[in-house]
């Protein structure tokens, strides 16, 4: 495999001072006295305020929590009292995760005036190492849709050009990280949430293993695919805050890639391709079975299981969602039962074989979107509709299980574009050390 792709993707042009600054390197800083919690804090906020009229990240931000937190923090590091990496650290963190005492709106009129009681599981173990949470990012509605220009607070807008989307649905957390406003964040992904949008954005984003952290404190979309995930500028920051949510460890191990090519299953524009493949050279391809039926499979397992999570909302108060959000729910209630079993039992039985392929061939390397980020509302492009290619080659990954990240390749003319790394359930530190390598 090439290491050409060594070259950090450049931030958009005026991101923040978070965008320049490794995480470990905030670390080094607080401990040596050169910086202290409430200095990182206060740069945030300003950054925050200076980007916020362009992109529209945040729906609630905790000025008086955060420096609060901020002081707490500055008073432990000073006692010797350090609780590791991101002690005093800012992050952000998307709106359909519980954190007690803002709200929780998940973008929609729905939930207008939800405060939530307790911090969701993600968030308690940010807290205990130390994480302070700046105020909550922009999902689309419901987090049901991967475009992030859908929400009852507007659309989410792309640092690198506002009038493109974010890619969604942890628009938001996306557009935030990408600007430099915070150097992490939290998102969610049930079928491609948090890679798209770190796709669209040149950010890393993680969707973990299905069942590797807790989503407990987060509402959920469609239980059987939801994940939590962070994001970051780097694969090192990425790791830093996977190995916090999950306790898990690097082993050191550098795992073989295999190359997918994306238009086995979905139509890629070719400079996605080409600045992707450009630097993935001399590996095998090879082609996952199914990979076209799984996606049909997603579009069955989520519609169906999202609509049973918002059923009685959606009897009762249809008008709180916005049109393209509730056209969604309706069709996912149009999901015959015998599809929804079928389509599960295709899930158990095209799983066996991707990992066998997996053990073969290790990771599977192809484009996160095929297509770099489409004008905001827009819903055709020249690779078909947007919301099925934004979805096209994340979501048969989601479908399975499986870990995958999305990291950096380059840009397509003036936008960025994603490589997508895809491994066998536990893989994650794996596929941040291929990234890492890139």
């Amino acid at each position: 495999m090439s290491s050409s792709l060594g070259t950090r993707l450049s931030p958009p042009p005026g991101a923040g001072w978070f965008a320049h600054r490794p995480v470990a390197g905030l670390a080094a800083d607080l401990r040596a006295g050169r910086l202290t919690p409430r200095d990182l804090v206060e740069t945030a906020l300003a950054e925050l305020a200076r980007w916020e009229p362009v992109i529209n990240a945040f729906v609630t931000v905790d000025e008086a929590g955060a420096r609060a937190a901020a002081d707490q923090a500055g008073r432990e590091l000073a006692a010797g009292v350090d609780r590791g990496p991101l002690h005093g650290v800012p992050v952000a963190v998307k709106d359909v995760i519980d954190v007690r005492g803002l709200p929780t709106t998940a973008g929609s009129r729905q939930f207008a005036g939800h405060v939530a009681a307790a911090d969701a599981d993600c968030v308690r173990r940010l807290r205990t190492a130390g994480a302070i949470v700046l105020g909550k990012t922009a999902t689309h509605e419901i987090a049901f849709g991967p475009t992030g220009d859908r929400a009852a607070n507007g659309p989410a807008r792309n640092p690198y050009d506002p009038d493109r989307m974010t890619g969604g649905s942890s628009s938001g957390s996306a557009a935030a990280v990408a600007a430099g406003v915070v150097p992490l964040a939290l998102g969610t992904d049930t079928g491609g949430s948090v890679r798209i949008p770190a796709a669209c954005c040149g950010i890393v984003g993680l969707k973990p293993t299905h069942g590797a952290l807790s989503t407990h404190g987060v509402l959920p979309l469609a239980p059987s695919l939801d994940t939590v995930g962070p994001l970051a500028r780097t694969a090192a920051d990425a790791r830093l805050l996977w190995t916090i949510m999950s306790g898990t460890e690097h082993r050191g191990t550098t795992p073989r890639a295999a190359w997918l090519p994306p238009d086995t299953i979905h139509p890629t524009a070719p400079d996605v391709t080409a600045t992707v493949r450009e630097h993935l050279r001399g590996l095998d391809e090879v082609v996952v079975p199914q990979a076209e039926a799984l996606r049909t499979a997603y579009v069955a397992i989520q519609g169906s299981e999202a609509y049973a999570v918002h059923a009685e909302r959606l009897t009762d108060r249809p008008d709180r969602f916005g049109d393209e959000v509730r056209d969604r729910l309706r069709a996912g209630g149009e999901v015959r039962g015998w599809e929804y079993v079928r389509a599960r039992e295709l899930r158990d039985r095209v799983r066996g074989e991707v990992l066998d392929l997996l053990r073969e061939h290790g990771i599977l390397a192809l484009p996160t979107t095929p297509l770099p980020a489409p004008p905001i509302d827009d819903r055709t492009s020249d690779v078909g509709d947007v919301r099925a290619a934004l979805l096209s080659l994340t979501s048969p990954w989601s479908v399975l299980g499986l870990p995958a990240l999305s990291v950096p390749a380059g840009l397509a003319g003036e936008l960025p574009v994603g490589l997508q790394l895809v491994g066998p359930p536990g893989s994650e530190h794996d596929l941040l050390t291929i990234a890492e390598h890139l």
